[in-house]
């Protein structure tokens, strides 16, 4: 059995010989790294530098949390949403427009619903410039997205994979390496919870005001604490809300407010307490 070891009273530790390598550790002066190595060396408390371009996202306040202000390319985006083909394209619509000013392709790949081209024209965008794959099963449209990702023929690529593996989206994520545009991947928002080899993934919803709420659930950087409040009125909207529908919150919490004031009473049609009701 181990006897643990101590020293007697009055009698000190000895200390480590002068050429220990602790005692030659301590007297070795720190290494000062060269400004180049200094200033690319990432640290987790500030957003990453992407090593390939972005996209602007269209939204001021998304963009100062996401490294590079923008959508990556040569990268996945996971968005999660609770139902799918609802607000992505209110998302996403505002960096679509800047590539298709610049002649780039919009590929869609599986979409729930079929692109309705009269809100597209409201969005801003060119159906011209987006080409929509009808793919059923989950398996063609895994098929069409790495086989698409990989010809890196389109400005930007969507797809709808709702029943996506954790080994298919890491083997998506080596392929889009190779994409000069943003991959965006539309799942559901119970895949929150799974592991996932996207970079960057986000939680969206729609608010009341017509606003999209969104947590960035991963991206390379410290946690992102909060929801962001991305003004976002459809566009077939912007022209015909008056003032009052823009913020429904308020039309709601003044309606709440009324009911609650009739189920108590108006203090002046109470009687006091103790005196009968006048006779008529």
């Amino acid at each position: 059995m181990a006897v643990p070891l101590s020293w007697a009273d009055g009698d000190e530790a000895p200390s480590p010989p002068q050429n220990s390598p602790r005692t030659a550790q301590a007297r070795r002066p720190p290494v000062v790294l060269p400004h180049a190595i200094e200033s690319a060396i990432w640290r987790g408390d500030a957003l990453g530098t992407p090593v390939t371009s972005t996209v602007g996202t269209g939204f001021e306040r998304l963009d100062a949390e996401l490294p590079g202000s923008g959508w990556p390319c040569q990268s996945l985006t996971e968005v999660l949403q609770v139902q799918p083909s609802v607000l992505e394209w209110r998302l996403l619509a505002p960096a679509m427009r800047t590539l298709v000013a610049l002649g780039r392709q919009i590929v869609l790949i599986g979409p729930p619903k079929a692109p309705h081209l009269p809100g597209l024209h409201h969005l801003g965008l060119d159906e011209r410039h987006l080409v929509w794959i009808a793919a059923d099963k989950p398996v063609e449209r895994l098929w069409a997205t790495e086989q698409l990702i990989k010809a890196n023929a389109a400005g930007m690529l969507v797809s709808w994979l709702p029943q996506a593996r954790q080994e298919q989206i890491r083997r998506l994520q080596v392929c889009a390496q190779g994409c000069d545009g943003p991959v965006i991947l539309c799942r559901p928002a119970a895949a929150e919870h799974e592991a996932s080899a996207a970079p960057l993934r986000l939680q969206a919803r729609f608010g009341i005001d017509w606003e999209l709420r969104i947590h960035l659930l991963k991206r390379k950087g410290p946690p992102h604490e909060g929801e962001l409040m991305l003004p976002s009125v459809p566009g077939g909207l912007e022209a015909i809300l008056t003032p009052r529908l823009r913020h429904p919150s308020c039309l709601i919490a003044a309606r709440q407010s009324r009911e609650v004031f009739h189920a108590v009473g108006s203090p002046s049609s109470r009687q006091p307490a103790g005196r009968p009701a006048a006779a008529h």
